[in-house]
């Protein structure tokens, strides 16, 4: 399916991660399995709030007892197009509200969403609450028990290159840290109701601090 629409991308300095992997192949190797493992859990799981919620405290990424949070990004709004239209099922001139936010874990940014939702498919108190407060969109709805349908999953960074598994040519080992770009994975997805009605149509980009945290030391590097 065509993408929802392109995000605009972090530089460096929006970011404050601070790399903790070591520039080996058996780094290398961990670092995929992490973000695959993050990815599966993700695409596994109707809410990715909660998902990070999960993510940021078995990994220690902010003080215990901290949860996701919306930092809402102003002077981007985006109009829902003809195609995020098509994907909720609404007419023209159905008001459809966006919201543009990154999704924090205490200091550390995880992931940058644009939103775009219909609010008449939600009742008054979640629409206050997204109006007024830095609540992220899953835990504001999660009483409706909405389903996931992902569209796309898409890993925009691989510290293997391609077709390593079918050849001994693996990425020599480096004296200094593995650096990811600022975004490793981006998702497209539709939120529904349990009628299968579509409320929201989603875009969200991980950032490299997901991986802000220390390597497995599972051998010697």
């Amino acid at each position: 399916m065509a993408a929802i629409v392109s995000v605009r991308p972090l530089t460096a300095d929006d970011l404050s991660s601070q790399q903790q992997w070591p520039g080996t192949p058996l780094s290398r190797m961990e670092a995929l399995a992490v973000l695959q493992t993050l990815n599966a859990n993700l695409l596994s799981n109707a809410s990715a709030t909660l998902t990070l919620d999960r993510w940021c405290e078995a990994h220690r990424l902010a003080p215990p007892g901290s949860k996701i949070v919306a930092k809402h990004v102003q002077g981007h709004d985006k109009p829902a197009n003809v195609h995020i239209r098509k994907l909720l099922h609404v007419g023209p001139n159905e008001p459809i509200v966006y919201r543009h936010v990154r999704l924090a874990c205490g200091d550390r940014i995880l992931s940058e969403a644009d939103n775009w939702y219909v609010p008449a498919r939600l009742t008054a108190e979640m629409n206050e609450v997204l109006n007024t407060t830095d609540i992220s969109f899953g835990r504001a709805v999660r009483s409706l028990n909405f389903t996931r349908t992902n569209l796309t999953a898409r890993l925009l960074w691989s510290p293997l290159p391609e077709g390593w598994d079918m050849s001994a040519e693996l990425p020599v080992s480096s004296s200094g840290p593995l650096i990811p770009p600022p975004f490793l994975l981006e998702h497209h997805a539709v939120l529904k109701l349990q009628d299968g009605t579509p409320f929201s149509a989603v875009v969200e980009s991980y950032t490299n601090n997901v991986l802000d945290f220390p390597a497995p030391l599972l051998y010697p590097q």
